[in-house]
Parts: C-alpha cells; sequence; structure tokens
C-alpha cells in the first residue's frame, strides 16, 4: 500500500516561499514509470495541477506557475519537495501531492493521494 504524507508551514506571509515535503511510504520515488506530482484546491475552487517530478527526476510545470515553481526530491528519504515563491494570498488552498499513472489510453492519473494541507498565505 503507497501512502503519501504532506508536511509544512500551514501559513505563509505574501512574497515569501513555500515549501512543502510529500514523504512516500510503501513505494520508491525512483520506481519505473510512475509521476509524482503537487496539485492544489483553492477555497470554493477546483483541482489545479501544479506539477510532477517522475521516476528518472525530471520535472514538468503547469505554465501558468512555471516561473515560481521548483520540484525537487531526496531519493535517500523517498521524498519530494515543493517550492512556490513569491507567494500571493490567491496562493492559499490545499496542496496535495500524489502518484500519477499511465492507463492504457496513454493519459495519466492519480490512483494514490496524500490527505492535503492547509496552506494560508496572509501577513
Amino acid at each position: 500500500q503507497v501512502r503519501l504524507q504532506e508536511s509544512g508551514p500551514g501559513l505563509v506571509k505574501p512574497s515569501q516561499t513555500l515549501s512543502l515535503t510529500c514523504t512516500v511510504s510503501g513505494g520508491s520515488i525512483t520506481t519505473n514509470y510512475y509521476y509524482w506530482s503537487w496539485i492544489r484546491q483553492p477555497p470554493g475552487k477546483g483541482l489545479e495541477w501544479i506539477g510532477y517530478i517522475d521516476y528518472s527526476g525530471t520535472t514538468g510545470y503547469t505554465p501558468s506557475l512555471k516561473s515560481r515553481t521548483s520540484i525537487s526530491r531526496d531519493t535517500s528519504k523517498n521524498q519530494f519537495t515543493l517550492q512556490l515563491s513569491s507567494v500571493i494570498p490567491e496562493d492559499t488552498a490545499v496542496y496535495y501531492c500524489a502518484r500519477e499513472v499511465m492507463a492504457d489510453s496513454g493519459s495519466y492519473y492519480s490512483d494514490y493521494w496524500g490527505q492535503g494541507t492547509q496552506v494560508t498565505v496572509s501577513s
């Protein structure tokens, strides 16, 4: 059973950098061919995919957040980390980490999720 757990501060001041870590158990983040993603849900809105780091360490980001986003990993701890710089109040959301796998159709879907962590951007 794969488990993901987000951790990090629940309150970040505007202009600072939000940093969250996802700790994975029950499976390695270097196993072919999984992708490890960050997704968020602002209050009253739908899910927004932020980016991923894959089994080889390759990253990808949604264009609207790319200039402020960095995803990295620590394979010795089986963790991956999200950093979102220059945060604004609109970055307030529940942040989730998830594992993505390829379906037979070739598209990706998330099969395991963390429970989510609330991050509020406020002074």
